[in-house]
């Protein structure tokens, strides 16, 4: 048996303690598209941010990629490690980026 719920939320199976799931723009209040407030990054967005890493860092091998599931942040990569988040910040109403990395005690030795 199947449930549906309003506002476009997703088919979930009805069992004990299901929910419905509303689309990821929904749950957090986000409006579709690219308007003042949204926090996804695009297409533009990502290839902006790489050029800026690869300037900043002198490094080439840097890339910046979409997430496959979360659209409010993008995935850094130098060759084909990763190596941190960038998350987007629009809550001020001025957009900025913020690149989180995690450096373990093992890279350090050495």
């Amino acid at each position: 048996m199947l449930r549906i719920a309003e506002q476009g939320a997703s088919r979930v199976p009805a069992r004990r303690g299901a929910r419905f799931r509303l689309p990821c723009a929904a749950r957090h209040g986000i409006a579709p598209g690219r308007k003042k407030g949204t926090r996804i990054v695009d297409k533009t967005e990502l290839a902006k941010l790489q050029d800026y890493l690869r300037r900043t860092f002198s490094n080439t091998n840097i890339t910046v990629r979409a997430r496959m599931k979360k659209t409010d942040s993008a995935e850094v990569y130098m060759g084909e490690e990763y190596i941190g988040i960038i998350h987007v910040d629009d809550e001020d109403g001025d957009r900025s980026f913020n690149f989180t990395m995690a450096i373990l005690d093992v890279d350090l030795e050495g």
